[in-house]
């Protein structure tokens, strides 16, 4: 079977998976994944803190063939709508990430609360 949808992962999507969260499971097999650099530092940081380097290293390599990159138009587009929802004080690579799965006509993938009514968010906790 070959890859039914496309989504971009947050990190905490990311960190979900990699904990084995059940939740998640679907999002592992026949799903496209899409994430930036920033992401994936994200993750290495966190798993070098919470593991170990050998840890970080492994999940950086296995997930460097899923990076898109993005341009300055897109971060321009990221800070807009960092800005027109200030109030939910979202991070400024979650604001990237959502903005480029717009871009990419894909949903935006995350546990992250702040997102759960936002449109184009597959919310899972």
């Amino acid at each position: 079977m070959g890859i039914i949808n496309t989504f971009f992962y947050d990190t905490y999507a990311l960190y979900e998976i990699i904990e084995g969260n059940p939740n998640y499971k679907i999002y592992t097999k026949n799903v496209g994944m899409i994430i930036t650099k920033l992401n994936l530092m994200e993750l290495y940081y966190g798993l070098l803190i919470k593991y170990d380097k050998k840890i970080a290293e492994k999940y950086y390599n296995e997930l460097l063939i899923y990076i898109a990159e993005f341009n300055d138009e897109t971060l321009k587009k990221a800070m807009q709508f960092k800005a027109m929802n200030k109030k939910k004080k979202l991070s400024y690579i979650d604001c990237l990430g959502y903005v480029k799965a717009l871009e990419m006509g894909i949903k935006f993938l995350t546990g992250d609360i702040q997102f759960r009514d936002i449109p184009n968010v597959e919310y899972v906790k």
